[in-house]
């Protein structure tokens, strides 16, 4: 296994977390390796580092893998950006067909050469979501420009009965809660490892 492969294992273990196989690990580094050539020429995160990217935004996103409901055959990954969350979901649960929507367009011509490097099923969107004309049977999505507007549009891309999935912080949960109404009711909401504030919160639309 490679020395990528091996640190993502021993984060998951000090959070308490089951260990991912040695083929996805490896391809857990492949994209870590792509997101720092990438973040040299455009800005995909703020977090430059190999260390940075593992602790918080891979480990966090096996977190939500491995959340999102059994039954979820569909899932868009609203305003992906470095393909966060969504690729990781892609890597570690191979049943669901994941959609990365991202409007910018050098983040978007990243997506497409992460998708196609790391041999994904999923597909690119490159444009605004809401441009997408379907429903998910769930709907994900990290801070973005503007959350309570954007999780608004992202509450009616998800089926009646489906899961819309936030990660966010408690200090912003009940105000993007507020802002999709009385149509979703929400699971208690998962500290992510190593946090105090950062969560992962699982609302239902209601049929």
């Amino acid at each position: 296994m490679s020395s990528v492969g091996t640190r993502l294992n021993q984060l998951l273990a000090e959070a308490r977390l089951g260990a991912v196989d040695e083929e996805t690990a490896a391809r857990f580094g492949d994209y870590i390796s792509l997101i720092l050539r990438w973040n040299a020429r455009i800005n995909l995160t703020s977090v430059r580092d190999e260390e940075g990217i593992l602790s918080r935004h891979i480990i966090e996103s096996i977190v939500l893998a491995r959340l999102v409901p059994h039954r979820v055959a569909s899932l868009l990954d609203f305003g992906s950006g470095a393909g966060l969350p969504g690729i990781p979901i892609a890597l570690c649960r191979r049943e669901i067909a994941v959609t990365l929507a991202e409007s910018q367009g050098k983040k978007a011509a990243f997506l497409q050469e992460a998708v196609r490097s790391l041999g994904l099923s999923a597909r690119v969107h490159a444009e605004r979501a809401e441009m997408l004309n379907e429903l998910f049977d769930c709907v994900a999505m990290r801070a973005v420009d503007r959350m309570a507007e954007a999780v608004r549009v992202a509450a009616g891309l998800v089926r009646p009965g489906g899961w819309l999935a936030l990660m966010t912080t408690e200090g912003e949960l009940e105000r993007l809660k507020d802002s999709v109404g009385a149509e979703f009711s929400w699971q208690e909401p998962t500290l992510l490892p190593g946090s105090e504030a950062r969560l992962i919160a699982l609302g239902k639309r209601r049929v």
